[in-house]
């Protein structure tokens, strides 16, 4: 990477019409505004199908994406839906949050009166697109037996379908055949739609950073077609699940509830589901955060039934055999480890054997537990090879975290900053500027961060479900002020893609 800048903007908080941010207009003024702002990168949040919770995080499918962000204009404009349906719909009331029940009531009816007015089945490019699709087949037969079963969650399924025996696969193919085409007419929507968006940003000189969880689903299409590759039983119920072990954030732990895998499987198979995983996801964006990698090198595993996750353990992960076996098939591919969290020398390890850079979140350098200037999330020991943030979506914004920390280590952040007279409300953009001055190639800023905004503003507060994933940026947020602010400090500090051009030249 060379030393540039980017914004941290989920496609779900963009201001677009009918309750929550999508693929129309208004991510293509975003990505008209991050130019003009002098940005390199727009990272997002992954972008499958959500699940549980409404996270991105526990999606139905590591492939799948998310029907919700299909725009709605965009079938307007093709004839598949007439504005009056979409503009009398109600998605919710409130500008500056997505509601989720509400689009789950309304919307998917709308896109499916879409599927039924479109004739999709003779569409060339539409059949072209499923056979190019080695998931989808399996994605949308999950999708089709859970509307069957009411919701009910792939384990709970009647037996035959649960094993998936021939008769019962041929027997629910030719029943759910035209649901089954419905949600695959959701998927060519969808990858249409963004591959027209990612062409434009990249022609604007914007590069993605897509998201990935390490982790899938239990209740998800990777579980129910390839039982096998996770730590599952002959009932579909997993022997142990993914979390993360007590802490000082979380005094029980996190209890995520995902199926662990099958490393030993995966390793016999030479990796071969991962390795499709990943060139999927090269394919949808320009670069990759692997969120949790440090799973990668050993994973906390807690026994299934636990209420917390204090009595998980560490187990060995497949380490750097599985991102060799990548590279060997994939060549190599930009890709950020999200190595927060409990830290070994194991870990550490394992990413400089990748050669990945890592993550520094500013939020965490000035906790009073930890003594002297030594702390790695300290801006003045960063490395040119990391990717630095004020905040991640698991945290607070800025102005929040500033406003809540303990008293003695405000003071800490202010004398390292030099600064003693900001106003609070307006530090956010002193700890900005103090990332943009440090040695780190990308510093990448949540647009909440940019705006200033508090914990109403926060995107994830971990181990909780109900309020999180909601956040949305308003139409007028990012003005022709805030943008040539930002522009300013990014060519102050070196950070403009121009100036890369102009050394380069030299």
């Amino acid at each position: 990477m060379k030393r540039s800048a980017g914004i941290l903007l989920p496609i779900s908080s963009l201001p677009s019409k009918y309750g929550i941010g999508c693929f129309d207009e208004s991510a293509y003024r975003f990505a008209d505004l991050l130019k003009a702002a002098a940005q390199t990168y727009w990272q997002i949040l992954p972008l499958g199908a959500t699940g549980y919770g409404d996270s991105p995080y526990q999606s139905y499918s590591s492939f799948a994406g998310n029907p919700y962000f299909i725009s709605l204009d965009a079938l307007i404009h093709a004839g598949l839906l007439t504005a009056e349906e979409c503009e009398t719909t109600d998605f919710g009331k409130h500008p500056a949050k997505v509601n989720y029940r509400k689009l789950s009531e309304k919307r998917l009816p709308l896109l499916r009166k879409a599927y039924e007015r479109s004739g999709i089945s003779k569409n060339a490019d539409f059949v072209q697109f499923c056979e190019k699709q080695a998931w989808l087949e399996d994605y949308a037969m999950f999708m089709a037996l859970k509307d069957e079963f009411n919701g009910a969650p792939w384990y709970a399924w009647d037996e035959d379908i649960r094993m998936r025996t021939p008769q019962a696969m041929t027997k629910y193919r030719e029943k759910l055949a035209e649901q089954a085409e419905f949600y695959k007419f959701l998927q060519y929507q969808f990858c249409t739609q963004w591959e027209s968006l990612k062409a434009y940003a990249n022609a604007q000189g914007i590069r993605i950073i897509g998201d990935i969880p390490i982790y899938t689903a239990l209740d998800s299409a990777d579980a129910w077609a390839s039982p096998e590759l996770f730590r599952l039983d002959k009932h579909g119920i997993p022997t142990a699940v993914a979390g993360c072990p007590p802490d000082g954030f979380a005094a029980e732990g996190q209890l995520w509830g995902n199926p662990l895998y099958d490393w030993e499987k995966h390793r016999d198979t030479g990796y071969a589901w991962w390795i499709a995983r990943l060139a999927h996801c090269f394919r949808l964006y320009d670069a990759v955060r692997i969120d949790h990698f440090r799973g990668f090198d050993e994973y906390y595993a807690i026994p299934y039934g636990e209420k917390t996750a204090v009595n998980g353990r560490w187990e060995k992960g497949p380490g750097k055999a599985l991102f060799r076996a990548v590279e060997r098939a994939l060549g190599k591919q930009e890709v950020i480890a999200e190595d927060l969290g409990f830290m070994t020398d194991s870990v550490r390890q394992l990413v400089r054997d990748c050669g990945f850079p890592n993550m520094k979140v500013l939020e965490f350098a000035f906790d009073s537990r930890d003594t002297g200037n030594q702390s790695d999330y300290l801006p003045h020991n960063y490395t040119e090879h990391c990717v630095a943030y004020t905040g991640t979506h698991d945290n607070q914004t800025i102005a929040a975290w500033f406003a809540e920390i303990p008293e003695q280590e405000r003071r800490l952040a202010r004398e390292y900053l030099c600064d003693r007279c900001t106003p609070d409300e307006e530090l956010h953009k002193s700890f900005i500027g103090l990332l943009f001055r440090s040695r780190a190639d990308l510093c990448v800023i949540p647009m909440q961060d940019w705006l200033g905004l508090g914990d109403s503003a926060r995107m994830n507060t971990p181990s909780t479900v109900g309020e999180n994933w909601q956040w949305r940026m308003g139409r007028e947020d990012m003005d022709e002020t805030l943008c040539k602010e930002i522009r300013r400090m990014t060519e102050l500090y070196g950070r403009a893609p121009q100036m890369h051009d102009s050394t380069e030249r030299r």
